[in-house]
């Protein structure tokens, strides 16, 4: 039986598409979210779904708009 070590789960890109957030990390994982589960990204404009910036190096997500702050080192 083999372990895989997984170095970094910094994220890369993300994408909204189908209602859903895409997120792309490195290594190349992908994790699809529901648009469902976040009431104010379901009901957000293209634009304002845009509106995002990285912080600390891929490790959370940050919406101006809202001030909305998201941790991604979940893995």
């Amino acid at each position: 039986m083999s372990i895989s070590i997984i170095k970094s789960t910094n994220a890369v890109s993300i994408s909204f598409e189908d209602y859903k957030m895409k997120i792309v990390f490195e290594g190349g994982r992908e994790l699809l979210i529901p648009l469902e589960w976040f009431p104010k990204l379901r009901n957000a404009t293209e634009s304002e779904l845009n509106n995002w910036r990285f912080i600390g190096d891929g490790e959370g997500v940050h919406w101006k708009n809202w001030m909305k702050i998201f941790l991604l080192r979940i893995f």
